[in-house]
């Protein structure tokens, strides 16, 4: 499965992963706790594209806020669902901004953004 791996490492990395979804997060005791947990995963991903994208010029902003009935139709129109074993769980707009910030940038002081706990 992993392909570098050996067979007994895969067995305990399949096992691991198991385990925690089963015994320590309960994801299959619903479908939908399932999909709710896969749809915090999706922040991950879209983390790192957006950290590229920022790095590159290219502005972006994740969103929950949408049709998603007319999304997975769209979607499925095209044949992107794989016949329903797929769902939209959020999405994330890229693009380039078409003017400036007008409002001053700056950072804050790291004293008043961060409160440490001793």
């Amino acid at each position: 499965m992993f392909g570098v791996f050996p067979d007994e490492i895969t067995n305990q990395i399949i096992e691991g992963i198991s385990n925690f979804q089963v015994n320590q997060q309960n994801l299959f005791e619903s479908e939908q706790k399932a999909l709710d947990w896969a749809k915090r995963q999706t922040f991950l991903p879209f983390a790192n594209m957006m950290t590229v994208g920022a790095l590159l010029g290219i502005d972006s902003c994740p969103i929950e806020g949408f049709y998603i009935d007319k999304i997975e139709k769209l979607l499925a129109e095209e044949n992107l669902l794989e016949d329903g074993h797929l769902a939209v769980s959020a999405m994330v707009a890229f693009g380039y901004r078409a003017n400036e910030p007008t409002f001053p940038r700056g950072r804050k002081d790291m004293k008043d953004i961060v409160h440490w706990i001793n």
